[in-house]
Parts: structure tokens; C-alpha cells; sequence
């Protein structure tokens, strides 16, 4: 009888502390308050694959339109629309508790109808280093009572980092690769990614350099341009370099063939959420595409899986 007391006690005592709220700060600074995580929605893929690597699967019940980790995801998860372009009726018809996203998720009156709803809702910058990506993974962990989850992730991502570091230290005083990254989406679609981008911040993180680190953002790409940059090495998603007939169809754009990235048919295509989400994989991503711009040759394609 004193056992089952016991056992009870400790059940108890177990439930009231998943019941308390727990604090965290979002991106603009303000604490949020987090009551239940019984129904979780992420608006967006980097925190759609945390959130399942968090080991959150029965908790998660709907994502946005980039959330692709895991692979089976849209399979398994009703979706809400694009993360920029979302409407308060679809998510609420979900009934959740805690929404997480990232802070520019558009319309922001959207944010606004599902707070008045009554729904928790935590937005977060953006990492573009692997110190934010461990600060929001811990910082999501807490939310979500995985702090000790979290923490293991960010072991794994350490460990990467290390290997990271080792093979920058033996190229360190050696000439820097310029890599050029393309955003294609078909012949009509073509953007160079600078500055403050995800995919930017990456060629930097692997000891390269950034051939439009001219470049704000997001600008359209022009063949002067491409020329001019003279990249050692193009940097594409793979659904990207997919949609404009592959590296052959890449080299039949104006002016991509006539650069050392053209001429040596050098291009690395990754799987967009890996590449650019600084989720739980992107220590392991970081590896790939130094592989694809130092160690590999001709056309090197990492998926993540």
C-alpha cells in the first residue's frame, strides 16, 4: 500500500510540474508565457524539424508550406500555407496551443488574430551562426520541456563544428574559394543571394568567399554580373538546379558558362532546408558544402537525409 502511495505521489508531483507555465524571449525581446505544448503548429521548416527532433511528433499537429524534414512531413502534418503568406481561420481550425515561428512571418495581423484568440505565439530570429542556432534551440527546448533533448542536439551540432574547424585549420593562409549562390526556380526565376542571406552566411561559415558580398539580400542575377563576380564555384538548391534542367541546363544560362565555376562545370546543390534552416543539421550541412567547394570535384549534390 505504501508503494502505491508513493507511486501516486511521485505521478503527481510529475503532473504538476509539466503544468507550469514556463517563460522564454522572443525575438523582439517581450517574455512569452507558455501554458500548454499539447498542440504545436510550426510556421516554418527549420522549426518544423526542430520540433520533431525535439521528439515533439504527437504534440506537432500542422506546419507550413516549407517545412519538408522530415521527408515525410506533409504527409504526415495538414498544412497552413506559406509561412508569408498565412490566414489566421486555417491555423485556428486546428485548435493549437503554442505556435512558433520566425518574427517576419507575414501578415503580422495574422500574429495579432491568433493571440486575440487566445493562442500562444512565439516568433524567433532567424540564426545566421551556429551560436544563434544553438541559442534557439535551447531557447524552443525550454519552451517546449525538451531542455534535455536540446541539449543532446547541440552536443551532435558541437561535435560537426569541431571537424568544421579541424579542416579550417589546415586550409587556413591558403586562398579562399569564391562561391557564387543562385536562387533559380525555372529559366524566369534567378536571384543572387548576398549579404544577410542564410545560404550567404554559410559559404562564409565554411571558409569561403562570398562572390556578391556586394549585395544586400536577395537581388535579380544578371549575366554581367555573374561575369563579373567570377565565381570558382555556383551554390544552388537542389530543387533549383532541378528546375532549370539540371547542370547543363545551368550552363545554357547567359553568362553562368563563362566563369571558372562555368568552364570546370563546378556546382554544389543542397536540399534548401538543409542548406539554409541553421536547424539541428546544419553542422552537418556546413561539412557538405565545404566537401562540395574544397574537397569535391564537378557537380556535388548533398540531400541531408
Amino acid at each position: 500500500m505504501k508503494i502505491r502511495h508513493v507511486a501516486v505521489l511521485l505521478l503527481l508531483i510529475s503532473l504538476t510540474a509539466a503544468a507550469q507555465p514556463v517563460e522564454v524571449t522572443d525575438a523582439s525581446g517581450e517574455t512569452v508565457v507558455i501554458n500548454s505544448t499539447e498542440r504545436i503548429i510550426g510556421l516554418n521548416g527549420s522549426t518544423t524539424e526542430i520540433l520533431f527532433a525535439l521528439g515533439l511528433d504527437a504534440n506537432i499537429v500542422g506546419c507550413d508550406a516549407s517545412s519538408t524534414y522530415p521527408k515525410d512531413v506533409k504527409k504526415r502534418l495538414p498544412s497552413v500555407g506559406y509561412q508569408y503568406r498565412l490566414n489566421a481561420e486555417g491555423i485556428l481550425s486546428l485548435k493549437p496551443t503554442l505556435v512558433i515561428g520566425r518574427e517576419n512571418v507575414k501578415p503580422p495581423q495574422v500574429v495579432e488574430q491568433l493571440r486575440s484568440a487566445g493562442v500562444t505565439v512565439l516568433l524567433l530570429t532567424e540564426p545566421r551562426t551556429f551560436n544563434e542556432a544553438k541559442q534557439r534551440l535551447r531557447t524552443i527546448g525550454t519552451a517546449v520541456n525538451r531542455q534535455e533533448r536540446a541539449e543532446e542536439l547541440i552536443s551532435a551540432l558541437e561535435k560537426h563544428i569541431e571537424t568544421l574547424e579541424s579542416k579550417l585549420a589546415i586550409r587556413e593562409g591558403q586562398p579562399k574559394r569564391k562561391a557564387l549562390f543562385l536562387y533559380l526556380r525555372g529559366p524566369q526565376t534567378a536571384f543572387v543571394l548576398g549579404k544577410n542571406s542564410a545560404a550567404g552566411a554559410m559559404i562564409e561559415i565554411v571558409g569561403a568567399a562570398n562572390a556578391a558580398e556586394k549585395i544586400e539580400g536577395t537581388k535579380p542575377m544578371t549575366a554581367e554580373a555573374v561575369i563579373a563576380a567570377q565565381p570558382d564555384v555556383y551554390v544552388l538548391f537542389e530543387s533549383g538546379l532541378k528546375s532549370i534542367g539540371g547542370v547543363e541546363g545551368l550552363l545554357k544560362v547567359p553568362g553562368l558558362a563563362q566563369t571558372p565555376a562555368g568552364r570546370n562545370k563546378r556546382v554544389v546543390a543542397m536540399d534548401g532546408l538543409y542548406l539554409s534552416g541553421f536547424g539541428p543539421r546544419c553542422g552537418r550541412a556546413a561539412l557538405d558544402l565545404f566537401k562540395g567547394i574544397y574537397e569535391a570535384e564537378g557537380n556535388f549534390v548533398a540531400k541531408g537525409e
